[in-house]
This record gives structure tokens, C-alpha cells and sequence, in this order.
């Protein structure tokens, strides 16, 4: 399948990287030795459950912009009552929160992005801080070209902003950028402005069952994978 773009953006969290079980063996490392023993992977899915909370306060403008990180350690700490977890040290939340700098990618994205760059520019647009993209790239070998997305935009996705200044950091026009995300709802976002889109399937995101198997809404590539993505798009 020819799809005349120049670069990918990839979300990354669920996307690329599996945050449910990475989640929840950090959270085992952390709080384990500190006596705590619970449903890990229910912390993980606690924790995520307030993202898209944190993330609305920004987008409504209720509070200014401020890194993912800083959203995390809030979010963790608004959870640790839920799990009886008392008071535990800065350094320890500190570590735990960091704990989204450590998930590991999906076994099919590392060999699948290096394909893909080798015609494309690739870059995450995700809401994930720079510092995060930069250590995800390194823990897992992602070859990114440039990490783009919320903190250049100052705004979270699926705001405008938010796919607008990546687009314009590459000095590309939209139609020239494929959006790539295992959401419809950020590929819509994308696609309203003038993106291509590419879906991919995880259909375990949330745990067994629970993730996209396909885009509810038509998109330009709907893919297995990152390597069934890099397989439609002639690579």
C-alpha cells in the first residue's frame, strides 16, 4: 500500500509501550520490600484510570500547563489511599512515579520502528514529557528522529495544538504526517486537521480482551502491528 508521507508520529503509551504490566512489576519492585502487597495490576489500572483526569485539567485551562511526570505523582498519590498504602518517603514516590520511564515496549515496535525509519522520519507525539520520551527511547532503543508532542505544544492531545506543532517542527504540512496510535479517538483528532492516519491493534492494552482490536472509525492503514504497519507501507 503506497501512502505518499514523509514522517510517523507514534503515540506511545499503549501504543508502543505495554504500561499495564510494566506498571505493575515496577510498582512489585518498589513497594514490595516496604511490607505492601496488593493486586499489582489493579494499581497499574488505578493509576492509569486518573490519566485522563489530570490531563482534563490542563486542556480546560483549570490549571496551567505542567509535565506528565508532575501529573503522575499527583494521580499516584490521589491512589495510594485507595490501596492503604500510608505514608511512604519522597524518594520512594519519587522512584515509583519514574516508573513510567521504564516500560518496556511491545515485542513487534523495535524492529518495526527501525524498518519504518528507514524511509520515514519517526518521532512520538505523545503527551508523555520529553525527559519520559528520551528514557523510553533509550530503555527500549527507539530510533526517533525528533521527540515531539505535549511539551512543545503546551497542551494535551487530542487538543489541536498538540498534532499542529509537531506537523510544524518538521516544517511538513499535515497531509505530509501519518498519525499512528492504537486510539481512533487520537487518530480523529488527527485526522480532523489534515493527518493521515494508522491504526494499530492492542488489543490487550488494558489487560486480556481489553484494548482496540480495530479503529471504530475508517483510518488510511489499519494494522496488526507496528511490523504489519511497516509491511503495508512497502518496507
Amino acid at each position: 500500500m503506497a501512502v505518499a508521507v514523509k514522517a510517523l508520529f507514534f503515540d506511545v503509551f499503549g501504543t508502543l509501550v505495554d504500561w499495564r504490566t510494566s506498571i505493575a512489576r515496577e510498582a512489585e519492585v518498589v513497594l514490595k520490600p516496604q511490607g505492601i502487597v496488593l493486586d499489582w495490576l489493579a494499581f497499574a489500572d488505578a493509576w492509569r484510570g486518573e490519566y485522563q483526569v489530570g490531563l482534563e485539567q490542563v486542556r480546560s485551562g483549570r490549571i496551567p500547563f505542567c509535565k506528565l511526570d508532575v501529573l503522575h505523582r499527583h494521580n499516584l498519590e490521589r491512589i495510594l489511599p485507595r490501596f492503604n498504602i500510608g505514608t511512604l518517603k519522597d524518594a520512594q514516590l519519587r522512584t515509583l512515579n519514574l516508573a513510567w520511564h521504564r516500560l518496556d515496549a511491545w515485542s513487534d515496535v523495535g524492529p518495526g520502528l527501525h524498518r519504518l525509519k528507514r524511509r520515514y522520519m519517526v518521532a512520538p507525539v505523545s503527551n508523555g514529557n520529553i525527559s519520559l520520551m528520551v528514557d523510553l527511547a533509550r530503555h527500549n532503543g527507539f530510533p526517533w528522529d525528533a521527540i515531539l508532542g505535549a511539551e512543545i505544544a503546551g497542551d494535551y492531545k487530542p487538543k489541536p495544538r498538540v498534532y499542529l506543532a509537531a506537523v510544524e517542527a518538521l516544517d511538513l504540512p499535515p497531509a505530509d504526517c501519518m498519525m499512528v496510535a492504537a486510539h481512533t479517538k487520537d487518530l480523529m483528532a488527527a485526522a480532523a486537521l489534515g493527518l493521515r492516519t494508522g491504526h494499530i491493534a492492542r488489543p490487550n492494552e488494558h489487560g486480556p480482551g481489553r484494548g482496540e482490536t480495530a479503529p471504530s472509525q475508517p483510518v488510511d492503514v489499519a494494522a496488526k502491528n507496528i511490523e504489519d504497519l511497516a509491511s503495508q507501507l512497502g518496507i
